[in-house]
């Protein structure tokens, strides 16, 4: 077989003259020598990009190469005690330093390591690594942000691809990087963060929180996020739902944001007017309320409440207006939080169709006018459904507990809550394992957090009466 050259292409020669000619692009050998000077090259460019990227490892490996020149092994040796003692001494010292400087970032790029080592397999496996041109383009990991319990995984996505496409594999992704769970969390155009839970923080409950001397209203610790950071709930300038089945805790919600709000009550910076038709959950602190508030259980008595709730709130409303446009409590005009435990009861289930149309009015005004100048609302129902209480889009932010069922999740936290990750229908019925988890959806966030609320018990409220008592007889005294 002869090869016939020519400027683009190359035939080759065939025996048959009835055969059709082949053609081939021509072949060119590059000289060996170009080939080593053009990977040396490219190696000293790679090199003297990682050092430039890295200043100070540079600098490390310098200072070590000098100890090692001019004292040897000792110096290395006594080098490495001298940087053991340092940071130990840094641990004892300062531990946040520490953490910010040292752990953090070794457990951050370990961690990067893990992910990476798997990632092209993870994202074969998973199909989320299309097909282009006949190559296959993968997702670029671009940074991992560790805590104690998750990972969240900045990713890049390939031009096409959508969050939907890995909310589908989640549970791919969970199994594949060996994590507990896997959400996934919006991030910015063409990107994503995937939140991985390595270790469930809220598996054991938790006892009452202390109660702090510097309370705010934007941030009442009430229990633990999922990756270990305190939930801090906000009261001022919001309105909260709480849903969950019966033991699901929302009771620990209740009590934690008054336990977490005491301080400001004895100082009579706010107040707490609680709505009880159960008389069972409210009723242990109704001394607290009446002292600090009002308290209602009778229907009757609960829609009086809230009427006067409406026209206090609208009279303060005609004294602010045109000079301020956001509360700030005082003793003359406090922080006013209206606490409805069962409202479905107020709102569906009574039989006097006048009560429970007084409540349902009274409670959407003060929804819908009362943040502005000073006045919540925190309800507590069992059945999130529209015909139960109409007026759940008027809270801002929705906390979701064990529900019975899966399209209940979407009526509470919003359409699509559940695809991100708000599984509250696989709560564990358990109270030693479910009670008091439940995922948080606020205003200023569209996904869906886990915590878990601590448990205030019933030795807890009697002390908080009594120390309400306590203030109240030193002050007559």
């Amino acid at each position: 077989m002869r090869n016939v050259t020519g400027e683009q292409f190359a035939q080759v020669d065939n025996p048959d003259p009835f055969a059709a000619p082949v053609w081939r692009s021509p072949v060119y050998r590059t000289p060996e020598l170009v080939i080593w000077i053009v990977r040396l090259i490219r190696l000293l460019g790679r090199v003297t990009w990682f050092a430039l990227r890295h200043p100070l490892l540079d600098v490390t490996t310098g200072v070590v190469l000098l100890i090692w020149l001019n004292a040897g092994w000792l110096g290395l040796i006594a080098l490495a005690c001298f940087t053991l003692a340092t940071l130990t001494g840094l641990r004892i010292w300062r531990p946040d330093w520490f953490a910010r400087l040292v752990s953090v970032p070794a457990r951050r790029r370990w961690r990067r390591w893990c992910y990476m080592r798997r990632w092209h397999g993870v994202m074969t496996i998973a199909r989320l690594a299309p097909l282009y041109r006949g190559q296959i383009v993968f997702p670029l990991l671009d940074r991992v942000d560790v805590t104690g319990c998750t990972d969240r995984v900045r990713v890049k996505l390939v031009s096409g691809q959508s969050p939907a496409d890995f909310a589908d594999r989640a549970d791919s992704l969970a199994h594949g990087f060996g994590a507990l769970l896997c959400r996934i969390r919006s991030a910015s155009p063409g990107a994503l963060v995937l939140e991985f839970v390595r270790r469930d923080a809220l598996a054991e409950p938790m006892s009452a929180l202390p109660i702090l001397p510097d309370a705010d209203l934007r941030a009442l610790p009430v229990g633990r996020r999922e990756d270990g950071a305190p939930f801090l709930a906000r009261l001022h300038g919001t309105h909260l739902l709480i849903a969950g089945a019966t033991g699901a805790g929302k009771g620990s919600y209740v009590w934690s944001l008054v336990r977490a709000m005491l301080p400001l009550l004895l100082a009579g910076l706010v107040q707490v007017w609680a709505c009880d038709p159960k008389l069972m959950e409210l009723a242990f602190g109704r001394a607290l309320f009446e002292r600090h508030g009002r308290y209602a259980a009778n229907p009757a008595d609960i829609a009086n409440l809230l009427e006067d709730a409406v026209a206090d709130m609208q009279a303060r409303a005609l004294r602010f207006a045109g000079r301020q446009r956001d509360h700030q409590p005082t003793t003359d005009f406090p922080f006013i939080v209206i606490m409805v435990d069962e409202i479905a009861f107020l709102t569906a289930y009574q039989a006097d169709r006048k009560l429970k149309d007084r409540t349902l009015a009274a409670l959407a005004t003060l929804t819908t006018q009362g943040r502005a100048v000073g006045y919540c609302v925190v309800a507590a129902l069992q059945d999130p459904r529209k015909e139960v209480l109409n007026i759940r889009n008027l809270f801002p932010d929705k906390i979701a507990l064990r529900l019975d069922e899966p399209a209940q999740v979407d009526m509470v936290l919003g359409d699509g809550a559940r695809d991100r990750g708000a599984a509250c229908d696989e709560i564990s019925a358990n109270p030693a394992i479910g009670a008091g988890v439940g995922f948080v959806r606020l205003e200023t966030s569209p996904d869906p957090v886990r915590v878990r609320a601590a448990f205030v018990s019933d030795d807890d409220i009697r002390a908080m009466v009594t120390t309400s008592a306590d203030q109240e007889r030193g002050g007559a005294a």
